[in-house]
């Protein structure tokens, strides 16, 4: 298998960033206020974090290597796995500060499918350049 790094790349990272739902903190505090709801209340039933902190967190890692097992349909590589947590990593450190996201946002299903897709062509390649 090849380097985990040889998937992170800047239209990988494009992807994930692009289909980011977040918001600042005023319009997240606006809607909310619009709902009839606390600033408070709203976080806590949204579960609604810093964009950062949701894309770096393990539970962000854990459920993105669960669903691309599902879809390989086979344990994860080490190599996967880094290569996941560094895709969110990354994607992490390119977020405003005052970005809100929602933990229940799709970037696990969305990323578990990238990477699936890239895992199976780049098998593929190997295996017809082996032939």
């Amino acid at each position: 298998m090849a380097a985990a790094n040889t998937f992170l790349d800047d239209d990988l990272l494009a992807c994930i960033t692009l289909s980011l739902c977040t918001r600042p903190l005023h319009r997240f505090a606006e809607e909310s206020r619009l709902d009839g709801e606390s600033l408070k209340d709203a976080v806590k039933r949204y579960e609604v974090d810093y964009a950062w902190h949701v894309l770096g967190s393990d539970r962000m890692r854990d459920e993105t290597i669960a669903l691309l097992e599902a879809k390989l349909e086979r344990p994860a590589t080490d190599a996967q796995k880094t290569c996941v947590a560094e895709v969110l990593r990354t994607a992490a450190a390119g977020q405003s500060s005052e970005l809100l996201m929602s933990f229940d946002s799709d970037v696990p299903e969305q990323l578990a499918a990238m990477l699936c897709s890239r895992y199976e062509r780049s098998t593929h390649a190997e295996t017809e350049a082996v032939s």
